[in-house]
């Protein structure tokens, strides 16, 4: 909702925000629970009205998944019914993911593609006929190239980071899901 897209940033937050959230400006909020916070500089920010006391993480290989799942309005991506122009209504699967190392532009968005894939994945092992919910995000944060180091050129679920990527995504998904009641 804050800071989307690819480029450094300073800091992540997932805020809690109440369900039936009535404001319509989520980027000028968030803004203001990051100043409130101190976080300086620029970040990215995601909203959820699920517990993000309650959030699962799963490690692979030096991947951290950092997950909060909202799963009470779920559906399918591809849901023949006409889209809105309001809201959604509630229900998140928040992902935070942290590569340690650094990853091309192309390998980023690959690495948000794969965590959706790991998602839908787990969300389907839990036993859920879905592929999530209106307002999933998923975040992916890694390091800045340095001097004389290449980006990764990969992330799809068949490279070496990308894989990890999967497996992290898919347990702390998973272990969110199963803990729905």
């Amino acid at each position: 909702m804050l800071g989307g897209g690819i480029g450094p940033r300073a800091w992540i937050l997932n805020a809690q925000v109440p369900g039936g959230y009535p404001r319509l400006d989520p980027d000028a909020h968030l803004a203001e629970i990051a100043a409130a916070e101190a976080l300086a500089g620029p970040g990215a920010a995601l909203m959820t009205a699920a517990d993000v006391s309650a959030y699962t993480v799963a490690v692979d290989e030096g991947v951290t998944a950092t997950v909060t799942s909202g799963l009470g309005v779920r559906g399918w991506a591809a849901d023949p019914a006409a889209g809105t122009d309001g809201p959604p209504p509630p229900g998140t699967v928040n992902i935070v993911v942290t590569v340690p190392v650094a990853l091309s532009d192309a390998a980023l968005v690959n690495a948000v593609a794969t965590a959706t894939e790991a998602k839908v994945q787990a969300l389907l092992d839990a036993g859920l006929d879905c592929s999530g919910t209106p307002t999933d995000a998923v975040c992916v944060a890694a390091p800045e190239p340095g001097p004389g180091a290449a980006a990764q050129p990969f992330a799809g679920p068949r490279s070496r980071w990308g894989s990890r990527l999967a497996r992290a995504v898919h347990g702390a998904v998973l272990d969110g899901a199963l803990r729905q009641p």
